[in-house]
């Protein structure tokens, strides 16, 4: 199946979709129009960390929404269900991190994240990184190291500057006291599931506590368990002032939270952060529902095993189709695979698609593996197969053209 361009009234592509239409879908598997079965390694981006249609999410939506969906007055009155979310959150979240705000997505999160630091600290400066991505606001996109998606609507943010993902060095050479704050993935997701060089996130702390600026971790593809632990930043063993969250934080549900420290904390008055929905009682008893779930069946050890199993039966893909993978990485249940080109992950997605392996193209040549969070060892060796079919019919298809070029 290939993905088809849809056009305005003015003729302009304005997106292009992958040809198939999902009706359902339950656990690791969804459904088409036709009924037709596909295995799915997207998990939504990140989002449907316990699968599809997971029944104590299910029952979760059902049992809140007959009691209440928004509070009245909205954030002017309390509710049960978030005070209980908010306790919770403190058992999971680093050392420090004592005050939370919810949000509607990652996006929204960062936002807020970004805004806030900005207040607190008086600052106008923020540094991001080459790679990054933290959402498709008009600020979080201005803080995306992807260039080619903020020019296309937005102009040079002199407040917003960027080092290099990785070198230490060159981020310590921008920091002063206009630094407000420096925002960064701990493994980045869209730009290709890059991985910090060891020690990096440490020594990005110590600089950020060093000339008063504030760390802002982004975990909002790589929190809940995704990596192995259930913050990437635990495992680094750092604390940052404030960490986002979003995208499994509720399993599928549209929900995102920020979390900060008491210092920063201080610094926020009544009516600096709000929104109508952010915290809204349907949305805090899913994800109480997804964080009790996780606790309490050890899912960051799952993660971290299963992650681990992947990239061993994946470890011979670069010796066995050259052509195509240069190298394979990844942390917990976020993989990536490393192509030659762009052009071979959108070939690679299409047909692991027509076998019914759905995976996630990602740029810099990047192909993504993000299943659920319970995605079974049958379920990996289903996929592993399909990919691999994948890949053999395109490596006999360079095989030709490097023949027809030769003759």
């Amino acid at each position: 199946m290939n993905t088809i361009a849809i056009e305005d009234s003015l003729g302009l592509t304005v997106c292009n979709k992958q040809q198939i239409a999902i009706e359902r879908g339950l656990g690791s598997y969804v459904w088409d129009q036709e009924g037709r079965r596909y295995l799915d390694f997207t998990s939504g981006w990140g989002v449907t960390a316990l699968g599809h249609s997971h029944p104590l999410i299910v029952n979760a939506i059902a049992t809140q929404a007959a009691k209440l969906m928004q509070n009245p007055n909205s954030g002017f009155t309390y509710s049960p269900v978030r005070s209980r979310l908010l306790a919770k959150l403190q058992d999971v979240l680093p050392d420090g991190l004592h005050r939370v705000f919810f949000a509607n997505s990652g996006a929204e999160a960062n936002d807020g994240a970004v805004k806030l630091a900005r207040k607190v600290t008086g600052r106008p400066i923020v540094i991001a990184v080459s790679g990054s991505f933290h959402g498709r606001t008009l600020s979080t996109l201005s803080l995306s190291g992807g260039r080619d998606n903020a020019a296309r609507y937005l102009p040079i943010v002199p407040s917003n500057v960027f080092a290099p993902f990785g070198d230490i060095e060159a981020l310590a050479a921008l920091m002063s006291d206009q630094v407000a704050a420096v925002i960064i993935e701990p493994v980045q997701g869209e730009g290709g599931v890059q991985m910090p060089p060891a020690g990096y996130l440490q020594d990005l702390s110590r600089l950020c506590a060093e000339h008063g600026a504030l760390f802002i971790a982004d975990e909002v593809q790589t929190g809940f368990c995704r990596t192995g632990s259930f913050f990437a930043v635990g495992a680094a063993g750092v604390s940052p002032d404030i960490l986002t969250m979003g995208k499994g934080i509720a399993g599928g549900f549209p929900f995102a939270a920020f979390a900060v420290s008491d210092a920063v904390a201080e610094g926020v008055q009544k009516g600096d952060h709000g929104g109508t929905y952010c915290g809204n009682p349907l949305g805090c008893a899913v994800a109480e529902t997804v964080l009790d779930f996780l606790q309490n069946n050890k899912i960051a050890d799952r993660a971290h095993a299963m992650g681990a199993m992947i990239l061993q039966r994946l470890e011979s893909l670069p010796a066995q189709y050259p052509e195509q993978v240069r190298v394979l990485r990844g942390s917990g249940l976020l993989i990536g695979i490393q192509m030659h080109s762009d052009a071979q992950v959108a070939a690679l997605t299409s047909a692991c698609l027509h076998r019914g392996l759905i995976v996630t193209p990602t740029r810099n040549g990047v192909l993504r593996l993000i299943p659920s969070l319970l995605v079974s060892e049958q379920e990996i060796d289903e996929a592993i197969g399909l990919l691999c079919s994948a890949l053999t019919q395109l490596q006999a298809e360079y095989g030709q053209l490097s023949v027809a070029k030769s003759a």
